[in-house]
């Protein structure tokens, strides 16, 4: 396989990081990504002849990692809902240039499959938590599971030797009681917490632009009670602005697309559940690499579909978002990941 080719799109971001979806189907309901009135019983999700095969994932991340690509990140939906994961995860740990791959998930199948995700190659996992106080969790998730069943699991993953970060996802008047009960909980166990802003993601989760609690407004609400200090990016790209718990190595970190945006730094592609390419978490079009893979077309052929897509990338949706006036159709996020 060709190796070691990076290439660059139009504002000079590399190719460093694929997020693969593996399905569009989620055993939750949480309100910001999959709202139960609109993802409910006769929803209409993706046939199993219409989401990539393990081989033909497998086949997409060998020509993305010819490109640029380090790090795999499998997503969902929920990804533990695609049988036999572990088969796919030891396929990508096998290929060559591949440095990293973790694991988006809810964190109640972790019981079950820590273990052997664990074996197959798996090294990190980042568990979505939205708050400590079952109740309040229940009605964020559509009632489908209580916060000791995500606990078991982040449990589990730390004892097959992943490394587990948390996501808190928080929306003012709807969780932002639970940001100061998060961070002491997980900075107790050791275990990284990362608040992520309330984004507008999809065309389903009713945003609103005063739903959201600023990155700095949760560093202040946190560094009253557990004095923080900021910690330097590990790389150039680099999601979320680390801090660590003043005295201690602990670290929590935010995701602030709304209102700090990274885009001049973002060197992630996505890759649908169904096959498509989409170069932002907001675009409203993908670039479909399934029927190529189907269709005959060569290694080449779809590599160099896949370069000219990306060299010539120029979105930058967050630091554009509060000058729109009116915000096209979304991908939702159920189809390709966080």
């Amino acid at each position: 396989m060709m190796m070691g080719l990076q290439i660059a799109d139009q504002l000079n971001r590399p190719l460093r990081d694929l997020r693969i979806s593996v399905t569009d189907r989620c055993n939750f309901r949480c309100r910001y990504c999959m709202p139960e009135e609109i993802f409910g019983l006769d929803y209409p999700f993706l046939p199993k002849d219409k989401i990539l095969t393990f081989e033909e994932i497998t086949r997409l991340a060998e020509l993305f990692v010819s490109l640029g690509i380090t790090k795999l990140r499998i997503t969902g939906g929920e990804p533990l809902l695609r049988k036999d994961l572990p088969t796919l995860i030891r396929s990508l740990s096998h290929i060559e240039g591949v440095g990293d791959i973790a694991l988006t998930t809810n964190g109640v199948f972790l019981p079950k499959y820590a273990e052997e995700l664990r074996a197959a190659g798996l090294e990190r996992v980042t568990v979505s938590l939205d708050s400590l106080d079952d109740e309040r969790f229940r009605q964020m998730n559509g009632g489908k599971a209580g916060v000791q069943a995500v606990l078991d699991g982040i449990q589990a993953a730390a004892q097959a030797g992943l490394q587990v970060k948390i996501n808190m996802v928080v929306q003012k008047g709807v969780n932002d009681q639970d940001i100061l009960p998060m961070a002491a909980y997980f900075q107790e166990k050791k275990i990284n917490l990362r608040f992520i802003e309330f984004m507008d993601v999809g065309n389903t989760n009713g945003w609103k632009l005063d739903q959201v609690v600023p990155k700095q407004q949760i560093i202040d609400l946190i560094h009253e009670q557990m004095p923080l200090e900021p910690i330097e990016a590990r790389y150039k790209g680099e999601v979320a602005t680390r801090y660590r718990y003043q005295g201690t190595d602990q670290e929590v970190g935010m995701i602030s697309s709304v209102t700090d945006a990274f885009c001049s730094t973002c060197t992630r592609a996505r890759i649908s559940a169904e096959g498509s390419l989409y170069t932002c978490l907001f675009a409203s079009k993908g670039y479909e690499l399934r029927d190529m893979l189907r269709s005959g077309q060569t290694d080449d052929e779809i590599r160099a579909y896949i370069e000219r897509i990306w060299r010539g990338r120029t979105d930058r949706y967050s630091e554009e978002r509060l000058s729109h006036t009116q915000v096209s159709s979304k991908i939702e996020m159920s189809h390709i990941g966080g």
